[in-house]
């Protein structure tokens, strides 16, 4: 059974491989800061997070995941990226039982003050202005039996640049299915599915002559230069994920694979593996990207602890790198707190 299941695992690596495109539509999308992922459990496990999700990240990665939490959670994720950018996650999820669970986050992208620079002063005008992106949401998924559950993400999503910005509503949808074969996970979602992005605002505002050839008319009407709008990156998810050592209560050593589909690149294949002592120290790795060629990610590596405390109460810690090609490496942590 075990090698039919990690043979299972593979080749939903190679089907995925097999169709995968080598065209990139890198940059045709709105809010690109939705592709980063949340949650340094999830990142040292390459992003093969999909079927795994069962704490309170899963609001990022599927809605679905919050209904098989043991107890509600709060999350706090900070990461510094790339070209000095910070990204910082919050979350809440509560557990209600038959109810249902609710969750409730906010995934905000941060860029420092920058100089405003033109043709004429490429040192800088003495003005600053400030960029970045954020989204907020809320939460919904319920077990509709003992082993399948479905979630659902609504948020806001706003990006903005000096005086300018655009807005759109994103939807996430997500299932979690545990089979009969020894406790073996499917996972699906799909995320950012939602209204155009369009720029508006008062740096668009321009004072145009409507009819140059005539004299004496007004050669100042102000008028809004005209943005294309653009769809947000929609993503599909498939995964699934398998303890290879049940015969254990001390030891757990999960190994997950996602097939992924974004709207604006190739398909890849991220993989991942989670070891834990006792459910209290973790340790992960795995690679992200896989078989996508002009790929920066790659290799993935990270820790956990979790302390409980106080019943139900329980404190966890995790740390996660992840290999950046061109840009180095990236580093994220993220504190939980369970109740």
């Amino acid at each position: 059974m075990k090698k039919m299941i990690i043979t299972g695992l593979i080749g939903l690596a190679l089907v995925t491989a097999g169709y995968a495109q080598n065209v990139t539509k890198v940059g045709t999308t709105a809010a690109p800061f939705l592709n980063v992922g949340m949650g340094a459990r999830a990142i040292a496990m390459g992003g093969a997070y999909v079927s795994m999700a069962n704490d309170a990240t899963a609001l990022f990665w599927n809605p679905a995941g919050i209904a098989t939490m043991q107890g509600s959670e709060a999350v706090f994720n900070h990461s510094e990226w790339i070209a000095d950018i910070n990204f910082d996650f919050a979350g809440v999820a509560l557990n209600l039982g038959n109810i249902g669970s609710f969750g409730l986050f906010g995934n905000f992208m941060t860029i420092g003050e920058m100089d405003v620079t033109t043709e004429l002063y490429p040192d800088g005008t003495g003005q600053r202005f400030n960029s970045g992106s954020y989204t907020m949401g809320i939460s919904y998924a319920r077990s509709l039996t003992d082993r399948f559950a479905i979630g659902a993400n609504v948020k806001y999503v706003h990006e903005y640049i000096m005086n300018s910005g655009a807005n759109g509503i994103a939807l996430d949808i997500g299932t979690v299915f545990t089979t009969q074969f020894r406790g073996l996970r499917l996972g699906a979602a799909i995320t950012n599915f939602g209204t155009k992005m369009r720029m508006t605002g008062r740096d668009l505002l321009v004072q145009h002559d409507t009819d140059p050839l005539r004299e004496g008319n007004n050669d100042k009407i102000n008028a809004n230069m005209a943005t294309d709008a653009y769809e947000m990156p929609l993503y599909l998810r498939v995964g699934m994920s398998y303890n290879v050592l049940q015969d254990t209560k001390k030891h757990a050593l999960w190994v997950a694979v996602d097939a992924v589909h974004p709207s604006d690149n190739v398909e890849m294949v991220n993989l991942g593996a989670e070891y834990a002592f006792d459910n209290m120290f973790f340790l992960r790795g795995g690679y992200a990207s896989l078989f996508s060629e002009d790929a920066e990610q790659g290799l993935t590596l990270g820790a956990g602890l979790r302390y409980g405390f106080a019943g139900r109460m329980a404190l966890k810690v995790d740390y996660a790198y992840e290999a950046f090609g061109r840009f180095d490496y990236i580093q994220k942590f993220t504190l939980g707190i369970g109740f």
